[in-house]
């Protein structure tokens, strides 16, 4: 088995929902296109997590995950620094997903906050069933079959991060044992060098007799800062630590990036189920005319009335596509009636289609050859697999399902 770095391994995907909006694009690839220079980065499309809520509907998966792979191709996510790939075409998430459920206690998954919240929003749909309910196990095959330590994600998906750190935790609890590991440790410990490991052997000491968790996690940090070890005793040792076991699957950590909130254009979340989005494909008369349509603040009734920018869902674009100046005159003209609403929105409406123009043109040789985008998929596909096998390896090694 190759040794891994997870530290420096990000793995991230997105259910295939169709034409991505500037919403994904600020708010998620953005962050994608700076990351895959600086980490080894897998980006999955989970055509597999459309069915945990979607399976009465799959007409359009196969268009939608096109359409995703285009919109991430165009906005920069490159196939020569990442690895891009439709989770259903490594099939060996499926094989982990299923031996890490011989593990997972039900109860586990019922308490993750996202259940009962999507069952009460759910809307026509039967949500009781058991790929629903295993979905967060699935999401946690998907990051631990790469090892990847990093997750980048927003707040709402902390909790499914934690589980899948409790899931990894347990299996290595039950299976992280190798002949000698003691011993192999004790050697690792050594090869730190003195003082380094009588800090190291300190902190040990004090969260396994004292529950000492600062010191815990001072000696994970302590670890990862070693260049003076394999990656095989970086491994030994994170597990020492809390036991007596390797780690096989690390414990994946989120990345919570700094994700600018993006308003539809009626003021809620951008979302295509809301029908209030600004699409990346969007048409320069179509931006234009969705903009104008924006609802302002309820206050400005006539031309003359004074408004406040804050209370309207105008001003959020304006924070995110707008230079210092501009955001000054809209803020000033707002509050002072100044300027009208829809004076107020024309540099806003040339700032989207600005943007959007390149992207626009990349996202059209794309899609005028959609043999390369299958084929960059494809061969993402094969990739990942070579990385999942070797997961998988151990992890059969690790269940006693070795026959060869």
């Amino acid at each position: 088995m190759s040794l891994v770095d997870p530290a420096r391994r990000v793995l991230s995907g997105m259910r295939p929902s169709g034409q991505l909006h500037i919403g994904h694009y600020h708010g998620v690839l953005k962050n994608w296109i700076r990351l895959q220079h600086t980490y080894e980065c897998f980006f999955c499309i989970v055509d597999w997590h459309a069915l945990t809520t979607d399976y009465a509907e799959v007409g359009q998966i196969s268009e939608n995950v096109m359409d995703m792979a285009v919109d991430w191709l165009a906005a920069g996510v490159s196939p020569s620094s990442a690895t891009l790939f439709i989770q259903s075409q490594v099939p060996e998430h499926a094989e982990l997903h299923l031996l890490l459920s011989m593990i997972c206690p039900v109860s586990w998954l019922e308490r993750v906050p996202s259940y009962k919240e999507q069952q009460e929003q759910a809307h026509g749909k039967d949500l009781g069933t058991f790929g629903f309910l295993g979905y967060p196990l699935l999401q946690a095959a998907d990051i631990l079959i790469y090892r990847a330590g990093v997750v980048p994600v927003g707040g709402d998906q902390l909790a499914h991060i934690e589980f899948a750190r409790e899931v990894a935790r347990r299996f290595n609890h039950l299976y992280g044992r190798e002949p000698g590991f003691e011993s192999k440790a004790e050697a690792a410990i050594v090869k730190l060098g003195k003082k380094t490991a009588a800090l190291y052997t300190n902190l040990r000491r004090a969260f396994q007799e004292q529950g000492d968790v600062e010191a815990l996690e001072t000696a994970r940090a302590l670890l990862k800062d070693q260049q003076t070890i394999t990656l095989g005793d970086k491994e030994r040792l994170f597990g020492y630590l809390e036991g007596g076991g390797k780690v096989l699957l690390p414990e994946p950590q989120p990345l919570l990036g700094e994700a600018p909130k993006i308003l539809g254009l009626d003021g809620r979340k951008m979302a295509k189920s809301n029908h209030n989005a600004i699409f990346l494909r969007d048409r320069p008369d179509d931006i234009e005319e969705k903009i104008k349509r924006m609802p302002t603040d309820p206050a400005r009734v006539h031309r003359t009335d004074p408004g406040e920018p804050q209370r309207c869902p105008v001003w959020s674009l304006h924070q995110l596509y707008s230079s210092e100046q501009t955001r000054a005159w809209a803020e000033e003209g707002c509050r002072s009636a100044g300027i009208g609403c829809l004076e107020c929105k024309a540099p806003l409406i040339e700032a989207v289609q600005q943007e959007l123009i390149p992207l626009q043109a990349r996202a059209a040789d794309y899609q005028d050859n959609p043999d390369l985008v299958r084929r960059i998929l494809a061969e993402g596909a094969e990739h990942a697999r070579v990385e999942a096998r070797e997961t998988l390896t151990e992890v059969r090694h690790a269940l006693g399902l070795n026959y060869r």
